[in-house]
């Protein structure tokens, strides 16, 4: 079986809706992940506290996170300033996200997708080879407001993007919750070659659909997937946007299944129960209620 390579997004994706919890704190949750074998971590973003006020202070929790070996903190930025300030803090690993969807993108970075392509060239130009990027493209299969109606639409995207920025990664976000098998498919077996050489997956849980989306994926050859533990998430900008895929659902399934994830469910666990007080209320994730699965066969 293959190695799944899992990159956590709670303390960035999901608390991003959530009330400003200190900067420490969230440092502190992705130290915790690191140590449950999570080899890669959305830790924070620099984006500005006016539009999304739950991220403030982002420097403070880079500057929190210890330098090891065993794990990969990334950073999201939203425009060329974000990336100033992310490397300027000593960040090394970048997202960047864009909208197949040109309503969402107005609503979530205020400009239109045609814009927003403009400003990843200029975040590539200002990145060169200090950083590695990572371009996630919202709303890759549908969209809330009805404008990304078919395949073609993620297609040029993803082309406009590698453009811009020749050496990134792509990963397809399932922003709010659109995405069934069918179309997990059609897009990526759609997608450009160039794509394909590092491609991801970003699920939603909004439909239910999180889960036999990730294994569509997995059945054509995806081998890399951004979770949330606990399934906390979700763009304030999307209409209906539920939480992300919860790391210990993917992770439940995964072993079961045979796949390494270098991840102990239980110390994921541990996290995702103690969340609950953390945000004040309960988290989405079905394992983290009903918890690991009894032994059965081989």
């Amino acid at each position: 079986m293959a190695a799944i390579t899992i990159r956590d997004v709670l303390p960035r994706d999901g608390l991003q809706s959530e009330r400003l919890i200190d900067p420490i704190r969230r440092a502190e949750l992705a130290v915790a992940l690191a140590d449950a074998g999570v080899a890669h971590v959305e830790a924070s973003s620099f984006v500005s506290p006016a539009a999304v006020p739950s991220m403030a202070d982002g420097r403070t929790v880079i500057s929190a996170l210890p330098l090891r070996d065993d794990v990969t903190w990334w950073a999201l930025v939203p425009n060329p300033k974000g990336a100033e300030l992310a490397l300027a803090a000593g960040v090394t690993h970048l997202t960047l996200t864009i909208s197949a969807s040109d309503r969402y993108s107005r609503k979530n970075v205020g400009r239109s997708t045609i814009e927003a392509i403009e400003q990843l060239a200029a975040v590539g130009s200002i990145v060169g080879t200090r950083a590695a990027i990572d371009i996630v493209i919202s709303c890759a299969f549908g969209s809330p407001f009805d404008d990304v109606d078919n395949p073609e639409v993620t297609r040029f995207l993803v082309d406009q993007a590698l453009d811009a920025i020749p050496l990134a990664r792509i990963t397809l976000a399932d922003t709010t919750g659109t995405a069934t098998p069918r179309r997990i498919s059609e897009v990526i077996t759609n997608l450009p070659g160039a794509a394909h050489r590092d491609l991801g997956l970003h699920l939603h849980d909004t439909r239910g659909t999180a889960l036999v989306n990730a294994l569509a994926g997995i059945e054509i050859g995806i081998t890399r997937f951004d979770t949330s533990t606990g399934g906390l998430g979700g763009s304030p900008f999307a209409p209906g946007a539920g939480g992300n895929l919860a790391t210990e659902d993917l992770v439940l399934m995964l072993h079961d299944l045979g796949h390494d994830t270098g991840i102990d469910l239980d110390a994921i666990l541990a996290i995702s129960r103690g969340l609950t007080t953390l945000v004040g209320h309960g988290v989405p994730s079905r394992v983290s209620s009903a918890g690991p699965l009894p032994s059965f066969g081989s």
